[in-house]
């Protein structure tokens, strides 16, 4: 891979939320001029009056070289790379608005994890099923353990980038690496994808979890059987179970799982502690994804006909309003079987 040229590559990134603009903040960094698109009109006022994103990411100075715009056009017109951060249920229509200002030569880098309700499609289903001028080969997914605030910090981070081209692949890995964040590359989206949506349905049932006071080993186990299932539909679906076991599945499924950063696994510890799931969502600002998700998951998985135990009381303590206190009896008291029954074959 020939050296990336920082002083000539365009980027834009779409989406100034807590994760857009601390990738944008680790681009400008190392060199890059970009333009950051953001939807509020009060986030690129906060960056260009104050060069702080102080919504989304408080406490952050921002690089001279990030632009902060309201036009969407000037965002991804003429950029050699857009990476596109954005709540998984905006995307469909932030992809429909930008289409006809990207170039087909462009590479488009997702870095939202969601599955949509409707279609049941990931986030690089729906882009190429918009933005048809550009190849399957310039699509990438960016995914695994990365908490926003961390990455802006600097400290160590290790993620994966996924796309059907290796030179697509090696060319984001360059633009993105640097000495405080590792990039592996990966010929499997379906599988980074996959791990990156249902990580947080798993880390929404973990919080539920330690919200309702059930112990260490009722969390590890959790996450256990989440891997399972998180096995079950990727493998479904298409992924390599190795990368289920990687950076965007396991990795990104035991920080979510585990860090108070995490907003899925906070709702789940609230809605745990008895908190009402419209309530919490109600006052927060920023997107927990898995909320949406979780409903996505589940109807897929009926769909499909997978067994989905974990994924499923998320889904009838979200959208049924089922007791929280009953999801652990419903679990525990479930017909025995073999450990490994069900993790390939439905």
């Amino acid at each position: 891979m020939t050296e990336i040229d920082i002083d000539n590559t365009k980027i834009g990134v779409v989406g100034a939320g807590s994760w857009g603009t601390a990738l944008a903040k680790l681009l400008a960094e190392k060199g890059f001029n970009m333009d950051l698109w953001a939807f509020e009109p009060e986030v690129k006022e906060q960056i260009e009056t104050k060069r702080e994103n102080i919504f989304f990411l408080p406490g952050k100075k921002l690089p001279e070289n990030i632009v902060c715009t309201n036009n969407l056009e000037k965002a991804v017109k003429g950029k050699d790379l857009v990476l596109i951060v954005v709540p998984s249920h905006c995307m469909r229509e932030v992809a429909e608005k930008m289409k006809g200002f990207v170039s087909s030569n462009t590479v488009i880098v997702t870095a939202s994890k969601g599955i949509e309700n409707k279609t049941h499609l990931t986030m690089f289903g729906v882009l190429k099923e918009i933005l048809v001028s550009i190849k399957e080969k310039n699509l990438c997914v960016l995914s695994g353990p990365s908490f926003a605030k961390e990455v802006a910090e600097r400290l160590p981070s290790v993620v994966a980038v996924a796309s059907t081209d290796k030179v697509t692949a090696e060319y984001v890995q360059h633009i993105f690496a640097c000495s405080c964040f590792r990039v592996y590359t990966n010929d499997d989206p379906v599988g980074v994808e996959i791990g990156g949506a249902m990580k947080n349905v798993i880390a929404i049932a973990a919080g539920i979890c330690d919200g309702m006071n059930m112990g260490l080993n009722a969390r590890a186990a959790l996450i256990t059987r989440g891997l399972t299932e998180m096995n079950r539909l990727g493998i479904r679906l298409g992924a390599n179970p190795h990368t289920l076991s990687g950076l965007s599945g396991v990795g990104d499924l035991l920080l979510t799982c585990t860090g108070d950063l995490s907003r899925n696994y906070t709702v789940g510890k609230r809605i745990g502690a008895g908190e009402k799931i419209e309530d919490i969502t109600r006052e927060m600002r920023m997107v927990a994804e898995g909320v949406k998700t979780t409903k996505s998951v589940y109807n897929l998985s009926k769909k499909l006909g997978i067994n989905l135990p974990i994924c499923n009381e998320v889904y009838y303590v979200l959208y049924e309003n089922l007791p929280v206190a009953d999801t652990r009896e419903r679990l525990m008291n479930r017909a025995l079987k073999h450990e490994l029954d069900g993790i390939v074959d439905h």
